[in-house]
């Protein structure tokens, strides 16, 4: 299947999925008729992240249809998580730059092209995303577009400009391009999150690899001029799917602040995850009282401050859990 070693290619695209085989031939089909890329040596990778459906013959069907400047190429990724998914996709991706794409994102034609001029015009990015336009199967909810950025919604004008990764205000790991240089040099191999698992809420997995390229140097950027459209069923507009959203979002806020923090500062960052947390909730619960029980958004968000503030305290119980394996395994 990975017969092809050709090295040093322009750029890579890469898709991790899991039981994606009904959505990836959208995506596979908007990237055969992608435009200005005829000058470009180019391939996209496929990980497959332990998937259950038949992914694989998808992909066999499709590697036929792909030849020229481009390769189709698959890859299995047994340990399940996003986070796992995309290491795999760095660790086989043979173009200078890795853009990676989920398997319900469908990139605009000259998303790719885009993408590339980017990169040769800010030589200092290490990190750069585009528009994410939401494609709904149902009308949203009223006032949706407070909470949108959660579900990887990104529309912030048409200048360019540097996101505040100070602040975590990162974009999300689809639609986003990497410098291989920048992600190899400064990203762990073993993430501390690994993303959405049965029976695991903490996410964060798209910002913890950011964060670290964005505290060795490099500058992550805005580029308006590459679009997207995320594909949104309905059932992500259910109350407990929001709800368990909002709480992982939430329970994963101290981890990341921990990144490229001195032992001197985690009791100051301690200190202000939980208090900052607290006064957005009691303000939250004073304005809004009359409407804790019909209004979704805000119980959204009330939910990831909560969880925000709790972080701290699951990041210790897991940090116990572990200690306490290790003496139980000595």
């Amino acid at each position: 299947m990975n017969e092809f070693k050709m090295e040093n290619l322009d750029i890579t695209i890469a898709i991790p999925t899991y039981n994606g085989a009904t959505r990836l031939p959208k995506i596979l089909d908007r990237l055969l008729t992608q435009t200005g890329v005829e000058n470009l040596n180019w391939e996209i990778v496929i990980v497959d992240n332990n998937s259950s459906d038949n992914t694989f013959e998808i992909i066999q069907n499709y590697q036929k249809l792909y030849n020229g400047n481009c390769h189709l190429r698959y890859f299995f990724e047994r340990e399940q998580g996003a986070a796992f998914a995309r290491l795999q996709a760095v660790r086989e991706a043979r173009g200078e730059l890795i853009a990676f794409l989920d398997d319900d994102n469908l990139p605009a034609p000259d998303w790719l092209a885009e993408a590339y001029t980017f990169g040769l015009q800010y030589p200092q990015a290490g990190v750069w995303s585009g528009q994410i336009h939401g494609e709904f199967e149902v009308k949203p909810p009223e006032n949706f577009e407070k909470i949108q950025a959660f579900l990887a919604i990104r529309e912030h004008g048409s200048n360019p400009h540097l996101f505040d990764a100070e602040n975590l205000r990162l974009p999300p790991g689809a639609a986003l391009v990497v410098r291989k240089q920048a992600w190899c040099e400064n990203v762990p191999e073993r993430p501390i999150l690994s993303g959405k698992l049965p029976g695991i809420l903490v996410q964060g997995e798209d910002y913890e690899p950011l964060l670290h390229i964005h505290y060795a140097g490099w500058q992550i950027w805005y580029n308006p001029t590459m679009h997207t459209y995320h594909q949104i069923p309905h059932w992500r507009f259910e109350r407990d799917y929001l709800l368990n959203l909002a709480r992982g979002c939430g329970l994963c806020i101290f981890q990341l602040r921990l990144i490229n923090t001195k032992n001197w500062q985690k009791p100051i960052i301690f200190i202000k995850t939980v208090l900052g947390n607290l006064r957005r909730v009691l303000q939250y619960l004073i304005q809004y009282k009359g409407q804790l029980k019909s209004n979704l958004i805000i119980l959204f968000e009330i939910e990831f401050y909560l969880a925000s503030m709790m972080s701290p305290f699951y990041y210790f119980k897991c940090n116990m859990r572990k200690v306490f394996k290790n003496k139980v395994a000595i």
